[in-house]
């Protein structure tokens, strides 16, 4: 008996763009169908399955890919491109059913139960889903079926590139215990490391090994989550309207020596932008974490908690580059090749005390920021910037599902 769900059937679909920048790329450029294409700008923010099929990967640096793929085509990205695909592509899922639950711009999970009479079976529906996808949107589109959220994701990663599998209720077991570790949610490379050097490469070993060596292995969180999954356990449901816990940005900065006020400045231009998408969505948030990847691929992680939770620039600003100068150390030691922000603990404006406090964080807001979002709501985003980021790349803003 599964220990799952209480649903008798698969009715939980993951849909998933294949390549989704790359798959727009050569939608629009027919010259590009079939060749392997990379959307890059400086990392590889995508790859067509010719060029993955050469070992090319995301994120890794440009020139690597190069090395790897020569014939590869280089585009630059074209996030309006992107974010009018999903557009169309998340129409067809609301189309579909009125239960999805959006993980990005290019994937999203879809309830179907209770549509059978209706609309049809659930293969028959995911069936229908990717043929409107490709009609409205021209882009392949591969869909998992099965009675959870963390199978039918399993499932469309088994089956892509553009592909459809339902994974049979009595058999998820069979399914999912051949598997790679890698398949299970929460698996990073570290992780991975650590399962291998003690012989363990498949699903069904990690749930052979029981929750409590799983824990003594990877921590009570880590562990727990491993032994549920490998086990089949995941009784979430498919979530409409959620919104994001934190919002954040990042951005690469090639390996190589830089100076420190050219990191402070491309952190200043980060803070621009996660302030602002968090005024255009309404929030407010009190934790602000700056994360550090250096030239030795280690990281660090180092948050700060602001008095008050806002959406203004300016305090998240201080906080930031206060964090980055108490790591200078380490930066000057090791050298920096990646710095992101976010800001968590959020809340929405009309919930939080901040508009007793701050004449910040509303859609109408007052003062400079006010000012500034007008102007580039008006004129577009590079209307303005600082003067410390003039001649700088002030790094790729990725498009992401609303608020």
């Amino acid at each position: 008996m599964n220990p799952i769900s209480t649903r008798a059937d698969a009715t939980i679909l993951h849909a998933d763009l294949d390549s989704f920048y790359a798959s727009v790329e050569q939608r629009d450029d027919p010259s590009l169908r079939g060749r392997p294409v990379i959307v890059g700008g400086g990392i590889v923010l995508a790859a067509s399955y010719e060029a993955k099929r050469m070992g090319v990967y995301t994120p890794m640096p440009e020139f690597a890919a190069r090395r790897l793929c020569p014939s590869a085509v280089v585009v630059a990205p074209r996030f309006e491109a992107y974010s009018e695909a999903s557009r169309a592509v998340f129409e067809v899922f609301h189309d579909t059913t009125p239960l999805v639950e959006g993980l990005s711009i290019d994937e999203a999970f879809l309830d179907v139960a209770g549509l059978r009479r209706i609309a049809g079976t659930p293969a028959e529906i995911a069936a229908r889903l990717r043929a409107e996808v490709l009609r409205r949107a021209g882009l392949p589109i591969t869909v998992g079926v099965a009675r959870t959220k963390f199978l039918a994701k399993v499932a469309s990663g088994v089956a892509k590139p553009d592909g459809l599998l339902v994974v049979d209720p009595g058999r998820e077991i069979e399914f999912l215990h051949p598997l790679p570790i890698g398949r299970l949610w929460g698996v990073g490379p570290v992780t991975e490391r650590k399962l291998h050097a003690r012989g363990i490469h498949t699903v069904g070993e990690v749930a052979a090994l029981g929750e409590a060596h799983l824990v003594a292995m990877l921590g009570v969180g880590s562990g727990r989550h491993l032994d549920a999954l490998a086990n089949n356990r995941d009784p979430r449901p498919v979530v409409t309207g959620k919104r994001r816990g934190s919002i954040g940005s990042q951005q690469a900065l090639g390996r190589g020596r830089k100076a420190p006020d050219t990191i402070e400045a491309l952190l200043l231009g980060i803070v621009d932008r996660v302030a602002r998408r968090m005024r255009a969505a309404g929030r407010v948030g009190r934790t602000v974490t700056v994360r550090l990847r250096f030239d030795d691929f280690t990281r660090v992680t180092r948050s700060r908690s602001l008095a008050h939770p806002t959406s203004a620039t300016e305090p998240i600003r201080d906080l930031a580059l206060a964090v980055l100068r108490d790591a200078a150390p380490m930066i000057e030691q090791r050298g920096i090749t990646l710095i992101g922000l976010s800001v968590g603990n959020l809340e929405s404006v009309g919930d939080s005390t901040e508009q007793l406090l701050l004449p910040f964080g509303r859609k109408d807001q007052s003062g400079l920021d006010g000012v500034v979002d007008g102007l580039r709501s008006r004129f577009g985003h590079a209307a303005l910037t600082r003067a410390s980021l003039l001649g700088r790349r002030s790094g790729l803003e990725v498009p992401r599902l609303p608020d």
